[in-house]
């Protein structure tokens, strides 16, 4: 799959000023009554809607994360669970499809989305939830209150979210977001970088309010439901906010790089072996794979063990995957009718990375020690636009402003400059398991010295950086196209929504040579 050709539009800022144009009303449902915003939804309690101020509207389901609730899942249940977790996934594509075939119905009715939407989606989760629980209660305890996880909501999309609501959602989980948010300095950065692109995207961000009423109609990418102009930033408008931490006298400061390709072979799905094993387009959003070449739903340990691996060095056959970056210009893919693609409104044409470069780092503080075969991690939050940020850990920037780094815009970048995608996985293992019931907790992100949590190790950090040659976004003309990386319907294409996944492939000898090279300052590959 070969990447568009560059385009550049000779007034970049036109996304900005297509904002503009969306908030004096260009083109978008007008409804009678707006009775949810970007900060509660309606619907999903006993007490009936809640009604909000006028000037905003719904634009798409906000349902809680099951698995967030489940602190144990009997290994012997594990896969039959995920699935059931999966089914619930599909349950809000299928219902936001009926969301947005609805929309302006939905936006002047709320009866009609009351029982046309929340209720029956409501009780198809309550059946899935009790059959998680009664998985759960064959092997281990049995799990309390999923089933006030059940009620969904219909919420706006306002850019806001992510700097009001989710500082709201901070706060409360300080805990957990400090050990991501200074993981190397990076989601301390991005932060900031957040927190800059809103200060110098004031209009973008107000604009977004009201253009989202209508731009997921006509101005919200052709996929109808995203992005919108208020999701992008001109980077040269960020001041830098990336700050490293200092290294201490026992720091581990070596790398060792792994070149693996950027996907030239075209290895693509929608599926996802770590959160829905055993599940068909689990993912609801299409993958670029690099690395292993035998990874796909029903991927066994032992088959990725004998797979066929892209990387240069054949002793790593771990498997690196992330949601392919399309650009939305009319030109249809061949997953154009296909679930992960176009089934699921992730329509455009592909990207293939000019560069992906993936490199283990050590710790700030400490020596690393090995990974054990075989370990999953997930960094980021495929669902952090209706989630909140607490999860979310992609950084987007533009080569030569590195130091800029945004968490909830994509980067608009000046001509000669490229698109960079990046992770900073989790650098903290428990030491005892390579999964977890939420895919998360036996993994943590260090503290801002680099120090790991009580009772984990540092292991070595996997840097993760993705380069595109794509063209600014234009959201007006006959050359409208805007790119946007592949998320769950119901996400809307969001940037804060970007997320990595790796499984450890590496042969022993291998990870024991990345080690040594880490912990004595060298740089290998």
């Amino acid at each position: 799959m070969g990447r568009t050709s560059r385009k550049r539009s000779t007034l970049a800022n036109r996304a900005i000023a297509a904002s503009a144009a969306l908030l004096l009303g260009g083109g978008g449902l007008v409804a009678a009554n707006f009775y949810a915003s970007a900060h509660e939804g309606w619907g999903g309690d006993e007490n009936g809607p809640r009604t909000q101020s006028a000037g905003q509207s719904v634009s798409t389901i906000d349902c809680p994360e099951v698995v967030n609730s489940i602190k144990e899942i009997p290994d012997d249940q594990r896969l039959a669970v995920d699935r059931e977790l999966a089914t619930l996934d599909s349950q809000i594509t299928t219902y936001y499809q009926r969301f947005a075939d609805n929309k302006e119905r939905v936006q002047s009715d709320r009866t009609f989305a009351q029982n046309q939407i929340l209720s029956p989606l409501k009780n198809e989760r309550q059946v899935v939830i009790q059959r998680i629980v009664s998985l759960i209660d064959r092997s281990a305890e049995r799990p309390q209150g999923l089933e006030a996880t059940a009620p969904c909501t219909l919420r706006g999309d306002d850019n806001d979210q992510n700097n009001d609501g989710d500082q709201n959602n901070n706060d409360q989980n300080d805990g957990q977001d400090d050990g991501q948010n200074n993981d190397g300095g990076q989601d301390q950065g991005q932060d900031q970088g957040q927190d800059g692109g809103d200060q110098n995207n004031d209009g973008g961000d107000g604009n977004n309010d009201n253009g989202d009423n209508g731009g997921n109609e006509d101005n919200g990418g052709q996929a109808g439901n995203g992005p919108v102009a208020g999701d992008f930033v001109e980077i040269e408008s960020i001041e830098p906010n990336v700050d490293d931490p200092q290294q201490q006298g026992d720091a581990s400061d070596g790398t060792f790089t792994t070149d693996c390709g950027v996907n030239e072979n075209g290895l693509f799905n929608s599926d996802n072996l770590i959160a829905a094993p055993g599940v068909s387009n689990g993912a609801h959003h299409m993958h670029d794979y690099v690395g292993n070449q035998a990874n796909d739903a029903f991927a066994s340990d032992d088959d990725l063990a004998n797979g066929d691996t892209t990387c240069n060095n054949q002793g790593d056959k771990s498997t690196y995957y992330w949601p392919v970056l399309r650009v939305q210009n009319g030109q249809n893919e061949f997953d154009a009718d296909q679930d992960g693609g176009g089934n699921d409104q992730n329509v455009g044409e592909i990207q293939t990375p000019s560069e992906v470069t993936m490199t283990f780092v050590g710790n700030p503080q400490s020596k690393v020690t090995a990974m054990p075969k075989f370990l999953r991690i997930i960094t980021g939050d495929a669902k952090s636009f209706t989630n909140g940020d607490a999860n979310a850990n992609a950084s987007w920037s533009c080569t030569g402003f590195e130091d800029r780094q945004l968490k909830d815009k994509y980067p608009i970048c000046p001509e000669g400059s490229q698109v960079v995608r990046s992770f900073k996985f989790q650098s903290c293992w428990d030491g005892q398991n390579i999964d977890s019931a939420n895919h998360r907790t036996h993994v943590d992100f260090a503290e801002e010295d680099g120090s790991c949590p009580n009772g984990f190790q540092a292991i070595p950090q996997l840097v993760q950086r993705i380069v595109y040659d794509v063209p600014p976004p234009v959201f007006e003309g006959d050359n409208a196209s805007v790119f946007a990386v592949d998320s769950f319907p119901e996400q809307l294409h969001k940037p804060i929504t970007d997320h990595g996944d790796f499984i450890n492939v590496f042969d022993e000898d291998l990870m024991n040579e990345m080690v040594d090279c880490i912990n004595e300052g060298r740089s290998c590959q």
